[in-house]
């Protein structure tokens, strides 16, 4: 990899700027100095979806689910497992549906859960329906373009 990659932080919204090739050193944010990458899910809210979906070098996975949902709830520790496998090469994020219904309405999620893969605001692909650990690293790696 050569130039760098805009990595947007999850805790506090700094876009940093990092070199490609330093992207798995685990690097920190120039801002609030915690890590860019934590090996766990980040929550998308209205007030942060739109710039950690367009900003960001590397795709971004977002899980369309609720807290209602059997298959979500059976999914989730398994997204969570894909983050530690998938970072820093795709970053993992979650949407809570009941909390955001105008982005998902927006993007036409109609059942949950949906896994959507983003890269600079497009969407690349989707998958409904709950997926295993295996599964879901194997489907996002094969579809994102970092």
């Amino acid at each position: 990899m050569s130039g760098s990659l805009h990595i947007v932080c999850a805790p506090c919204g700094a876009v940093n700027r990092i070199p490609a090739a330093r992207i798995a050193e685990q690097p920190g944010c120039g801002k609030c100095h915690r890590p860019l990458f934590n090996a766990h899910p980040m929550e998308l809210t209205a007030t942060n979806f739109k710039k950690q979906i367009t900003r960001n070098d590397v795709p971004v996975l977002v899980d369309f689910w609720a807290p209602w949902c059997g298959p979500c709830k059976m999914m989730a520790p398994a997204f969570e497992q894909a983050a530690a496998q998938l970072e820093p090469r795709v970053r993992l994020a979650k949407l809570n549906t009941e909390n955001e219904q105008a982005i998902a309405g927006q993007f036409g999620i109609r059942s949950i859960p949906t896994l959507v893969l983003f890269q600079h605001g497009r969407e690349l692909t989707r998958q409904t329906g709950a997926m295993g650990l295996r599964d879901i690293v194997r489907w996002a790696g094969s579809h994102a373009r970092s």
